[in-house]
This record gives C-alpha cells, sequence and structure tokens, in this order.
C-alpha cells in the first residue's frame, strides 16, 4: 500500500469519526476495514490503526493550532472534509519528521480535490501555508 493509499484511508476513518460517537469508532473502524481495504495486509491496518491513533492523542493540539490559524472560521462551522483534511496535514506536519511539509501540504490538496468542493483545495492550502511557516520557524 502506498502513502498515498493510507492517508487517504486515514482520512477517510477521521471524515466518518465526524458522525459516531468515541465509544462506537472501534466498531466502525473495524466494518470500514472489512468492507472497503480487503487488499491489505495485516500489517497495514496495524500501522492505520497506529497513526490513527496517533492522530487522535494530538487532536486537541492540532485542533488550537487550526483555530488559531483559521481566525473567522470555528472549527464545527468547517466542512468535516476540509476539516479532517487540516487535521492529517497538520498532523504530518507536526508529528511525523519523515513527510516533509510541503508533501503534507501536497496532499492535503489533492485529496481535498477530489473528495472535497471546488473552493475547498484554495481554502486547505491557504490554511497550511499559515501553519508551515510556525512549523518552520518551529513555533510549532
Amino acid at each position: 500500500m502506498t502513502r498515498r493509499e493510507i492517508r487517504e484511508h486515514l482520512f477517510v476513518l477521521l471524515f466518518e469519526g465526524e458522525f459516531y460517537d468515541v465509544e462506537e469508532m472501534d466498531e466502525q473502524t473495524s466494518l470500514y476495514f472489512e468492507n472497503f481495504v480487503s487488499s491489505a495486509t495485516e500489517d497495514e491496518i496495524e500501522y492505520i490503526r497506529g497513526r490513527l491513533a496517533r492522530i487522535k492523542e494530538n487532536l486537541g493540539s492540532i485542533d488550537v493550532l487550526l483555530s488559531e490559524a483559521t481566525s473567522g472560521w470555528k472549527l464545527n462551522r468547517m466542512g468535516k472534509v476540509e476539516l479532517s483534511l487540516l487535521r492529517l496535514a497538520l498532523f504530518e506536519m507536526k508529528c511525523d519528521e519523515q513527510i516533509p511539509e510541503k508533501v503534507a501540504i501536497n496532499e492535503a490538496v489533492e485529496l481535498t480535490k477530489k473528495f472535497g468542493g471546488d473552493a475547498s483545495s484554495g481554502f486547505v492550502n491557504g490554511v497550511l501555508a499559515k501553519l508551515v511557516q510556525k512549523v518552520t520557524l518551529g513555533e510549532i
């Protein structure tokens, strides 16, 4: 499985998380893997589950940074696609040293073009461009 495919699965799982209670997410995640990721190996599934858990662990700090970068936009008013992709990209920028910030931004924009609305990719790109400056300066 490629990194792009892994990233897309993570996006879908984060997106689903917006519609289910925390208690239901383990079951929903298992159903997702049973029904939509039949070609994945057990190691790949565990890797995705591990990354998803790390994203959730960092969600509080990620959301604070997103709120600061999106002045005028409350997170609960933001589109679920855009919010999920911003969270994923910011996690990669902030917590994964193996993924360059430019790659995280580009991948988020590409996924936004695939799953979001017409203006979504510009919005996601703009927010992440603001945040990459903070990451580069070590403020995050």
